[in-house]
C-alpha cells in the first residue's frame, strides 16, 4: 500500500488527525464510528478496529468523499491511520 506523509496531506486531513489524537469533538455525528473494511483494502482485523473520520472537502454541501479511517485499542491512541480521498475506492498508509 502506498504512504503518505501527514504533512504532505491536504491540510483538512491534518486538522482532522489532530481531532482524532484529542479525542474530538468531531464536526460530523458519523465521525468516530466503526468502519467494517468491506472492502478489504486495509489490513485485515476484527471488526471494531477500525474508526472512520470525516475530512472537510471545502466548497461540499455534505461530508465529501475524503475519510481518514485508523485502527487501535483506543480511538485516540491509533495504531495505524488510512486516508481515502476517494470515498474508500483507495488509501494511503499515513505516516508522521
Amino acid at each position: 500500500m502506498q504512504e503518505v506523509v501527514l504533512s504532505a496531506l491536504p491540510p483538512e486531513a491534518q486538522v482532522t488527525h489532530r481531532l482524532i489524537l484529542e479525542g474530538g469533538p468531531f464536526p460530523y455525528p458519523k465521525d468516530g464510528t466503526v468502519f467494517g473494511n468491506r472492502e478489504r483494502l486495509l489490513p485485515v482485523y476484527p471488526r471494531g478496529y477500525y474508526r472512520e473520520y470525516t475530512v472537510r472537502t471545502p466548497g461540499s454541501r455534505d461530508r465529501g468523499a475524503r475519510r481518514m479511517v485508523c485502527g487501535g485499542k483506543e480511538p485516540a491512541k491509533p495504531e495505524a491511520c488510512f486516508y481515502t480521498a476517494d470515498h474508500y475506492a483507495t488509501f494511503q498508509r499515513v505516516v508522521q
